[in-house]
């Protein structure tokens, strides 16, 4: 089962993630997200973890725990939504429907 894991602490880093959930059961992977640019954290991860007996109860017992003075939140992770491309002509900065269009 796939695990959200947000609020996290700038300083926690993927090994820390996976020793949060290893109590519970085996981790096949941790990650914590990462900024492309900076590389610092994003304050949020995801755990997966090969049981789904024990990803419940892990999640049933850490959402809400405090991990270095942060409250975290604790959830199965959601499929991750198409993002439409920047051109789309939807809603945006650019796309024809500015406040100034027809402003002067």
């Amino acid at each position: 089962m796939n695990i959200y894991v947000s609020n996290l602490s700038f300083n926690v880093q993927d090994e820390d993630l996976k020793d949060f959930f290893a109590p519970y059961g085996e981790v096949t992977s941790a990650k914590v997200i990462t900024d492309r640019e900076t590389g610092r954290s994003r304050g949020f991860g995801f755990v997966e973890m090969a049981d789904e007996t024990a990803s419940k109860k892990a999640i049933a017992e850490l959402d809400g725990a405090t991990v270095e003075n942060r409250t975290i939140s604790v959830s199965v992770a959601k499929p991750r939504e198409e993002r439409s491309s920047r051109g789309s002509g939807r809603s945006g900065f650019n796309n024809g429907n500015s406040y100034n269009k027809n402003r002067y």
